[in-house]
């Protein structure tokens, strides 16, 4: 059984024993994009530089070389012997003929030519550049990442948990979204977010996501059973982070909780009970729809409780006060104990959107 254990251990490290570059395709550093036309001009104006570098060199030690058409070298000229020599062509009807022109070609033409051709070939030096920048990327992203949230799954439900905590003022470089579909990270990293490709019931991809530094872990996944799994490997990674799953049945409720959930919400019945509200009292799933969209109207939201109302009672608070949150747990405002309010209690109160 131990050496089991160990083997399978030896197969999670695979992916995080591995340096920055071997992992470019499987973890992604969000860029600012650049515009491909704005990538041409720029190649071209580095190629017109270089070229014309070349032809005031050449020009400027114009008595160093032979034309065979006889006379002096005209700027022109210079233009044109710095084009094929740049290009390597090298027709020869220009050349140098004194050691002092000769060790200019040596010193300063070959280095001008390297650059020319570099920005010929500067699509493929481009890629690979882009994979040594991406690998640097996440090496430093990997040493730095900590207390962020990792989101399982950037369907629906993690679409729309990510843009929540947006709203709520996190920063997208807080949030890193694991998926086995290349598709939903395409869009996650389209809206600035870290992406990790891989199966989040694997060790493994959940380290690479930096769950053991993470503060916060939302399972978004599509299946109960999935989200059983995933929720246990990431507690067992991180023990001390705030997990919350997502399922579609509440028969498996109890599942995820036993798996180390903190908070779990059954999709289906929440969806239920808004639509058996809605034949009745629209206008109380509308404001329930406030609540829960941050950026506009009204908005849940908990803070620290200030000096001055400890010992008072929630109720009577400037804030609509619905919960206090007392180590760890959940007091409704009515409840008796939140009569006299405490300095390490936090207070979940309606607030209004950009305050």
């Amino acid at each position: 059984m131990a050496m089991a254990k160990d083997r399978l251990a030896g197969l999670d490290d695979t992916l995080t024993a591995r340096p920055g570059h071997a992992l470019v395709g499987v973890l992604r550093i969000p860029e600012s994009p650049v515009s491909p036309v704005r990538i041409i001009v720029r190649r071209v104006v580095i190629a017109v530089v270089v070229l014309l570098a070349a032809a005031v060199i050449v020009y400027l030690g114009r008595g160093g070389y032979r034309d065979l058409k006889g006379g002096p070298l005209t700027f022109l000229d210079a233009v044109y012997y710095a084009t094929v020599s740049l290009s390597t062509t090298g027709y020869g009807d220009i050349t140098p003929i004194t050691e002092y022109s000769r060790l200019v070609n040596v010193v300063v033409m070959t280095p001008l030519r390297i650059a020319f051709l570099a920005v010929l070939v500067g699509t493929t030096l481009e890629v690979l550049s882009e994979r040594s920048r991406q690998g640097w990327k996440i090496q430093r992203w990997r040493s730095r990442v900590r207390n962020h949230t990792v989101v399982i799954g950037y369907g629906t439900k993690g679409k729309t948990a990510v843009a929540a905590m947006l709203s709520d003022e996190a920063a997208p470089s807080d949030i890193v979204v694991v998926d086995t579909d290349q598709a939903a990270l395409d869009h996650a990293s389209a809206a600035g977010l870290v992406t990790v490709h891989g199966d989040a019931t694997k060790a493994d991809v959940l380290r690479l996501a930096g769950a053991q530094h993470a503060a916060s872990i939302v399972v978004a996944a599509n299946r109960d059973d999935t989200a059983a799994l995933v929720t246990l490997t990431a507690r067992e990674i991180a023990p001390k982070a705030k997990v919350v799953a997502s399922i579609r049945e509440a028969e498996n409720q109890h599942l995820l909780q036993q798996s180390g959930a903190d908070s779990v919400v059954v999709s289906s019945e929440t969806a239920g009970r808004l639509l058996g509200i809605a034949t009745t009292t629209p206008s109380v799933v509308e404001m329930i729809e406030d609540l829960l969209t941050p950026e506009a109207g009204f908005a849940i939201a908990e803070r620290e409780v200030e000096q001055s109302e400890v010992g008072g009672s929630a109720r009577h608070l400037r804030d609509i006060v619905l919960g206090v949150v007392r180590d760890g747990n959940l007091l409704r405002v009515d409840a008796p104990e939140v009569d006299a309010i405490e300095a390490t209690d936090r207070l979940l109160y309606i607030r209004s959107a950009g305050h």
